[in-house]
């Protein structure tokens, strides 16, 4: 059985950092997309970047230069590093694994992020 579970979110000012990690269970990180997601309230869920299999990271522009993404096979865990926080950042963040081989996607329960101003 495939299990993610998340940690690392809370409550943080503005421009403040966060590591958020994902460790997996059950499944061997290798040919895998590893992306992370976000829901503010009141809005639809927002990618917010991801490793490929090749290991290209990528980022939309709304967060570009402030999130990183990567990733540790070794522990099966990948990490969502947030720095320079801002407010529009508050939401439930979410990990997913996709693995190629299957086309099976694995997600994690979730984690709050709250950024006060």
């Amino acid at each position: 059985q495939v299990r993610l579970v998340e940690s690392g979110g809370g409550l943080v000012q503005a421009g403040g950092s966060l590591r958020l990690s994902c460790a997996a269970s059950g499944i061997t990180f290798g040919n895998n997309a590893h992306d992370w997601y976000r829901v503010a309230p009141g809005k639809q869920r927002e990618w917010v970047g991801g490793i490929r299999s090749t290991g290209a990271v990528v980022y939309p522009d709304s967060v570009k230069g402030r999130f990183t993404i990567s990733r540790d096979n070794a522990k099966n865990t990948q990490y969502l590093q947030m720095n320079n926080l801002k407010p529009e950042d508050t939401a439930v963040y979410y990990c997913k694994v996709l693995n190629y081989d299957t086309n099976t996607e694995y997600w994690g329960q979730g984690t709050q992020v709250t950024v006060s101003s």
